[in-house]
């Protein structure tokens, strides 16, 4: 019995290495966490409910499971992609690029748009100010409140990174034609419209307040 388990063992590691998610410096931890997503990857959210005799509805949970592997799958990526710049390297070069398409927003403007807790978006904020990307200056119309804009620093950053991000969206597009590409920019931007609305307008509420909107 135990022989098999090392055997067992060894396949996995051996897998694992000849995985995408293996890198030269992999630990433990990178093992458990491969051992994970593949576990929860070829699980069925059909098989796993019928087994605790609870009712499913497949194509929903499919679609959560899918989005759920997809982000953990573009975090990887983008790490990768901005290894160059490890202070973008994981929420920080949206707010870098969402400053630069908008300047001048405030601390709280500039998290709600990133869809992030106030907690975390203040993190990220206090880690580009930190690295001099970022500026504040004072509002003009509310001395109470500040505004945030790219340093010439913060410029050269984005500026350097552009291709980077570039080769990282297209890979993280995938081998999709045009057409597919267009279909699936016009769902997500269906589905983030609608939770959009809740994160600005319920984000307070409790999640059967909300699944109340789903019939409205």
């Amino acid at each position: 019995m135990q022989t098999d388990f090392f055997i067992n063992l060894l396949q996995r590691v051996k897998e694992f290495e000849d995985s995408e998610a293996f890198k030269p410096n992999a630990d433990v931890e990178d093992f458990r966490v491969w051992m994970n997503d593949k576990k929860y990857s070829d699980e069925s959210p059909t098989k796993l409910f019928k087994n605790e005799n609870h009712k499913v509805s497949f194509t929903e949970n499919e679609i959560c499971k899918q989005i759920l592997l997809l982000g953990r799958y573009s975090k990887l990526m983008i790490r990768k992609g901005l290894g160059d710049f490890p202070e973008l390297a994981n929420e920080e070069f949206t707010y870098l690029y969402r400053l630069k398409d908008e300047p001048f927003l405030t601390k709280i403007q500039l998290i709600e748009k990133n869809g992030h807790e106030k907690q975390t978006g203040t993190q990220i904020i206090k880690r580009l100010l930190e690295a001099e990307f970022l500026e504040e200056k004072n509002d003009e119309d509310d001395k109470r409140s500040k505004r945030l804009n790219l340093t010439k620093k913060g410029e050269a950053v984005f500026h350097d990174s552009v291709s980077n991000v570039n080769l990282t969206s297209k890979i993280l597009s995938g081998k999709l034609d045009d057409d597919e590409k267009n279909d699936l920019l016009r769902i997500l931007k269906k589905l983030n419209e609608f939770h959009a609305h809740l994160y600005s307008e319920y984000k307070n509420s409790d999640i059967e307040t909300i699944s109340q909107l789903l019939s409205k």
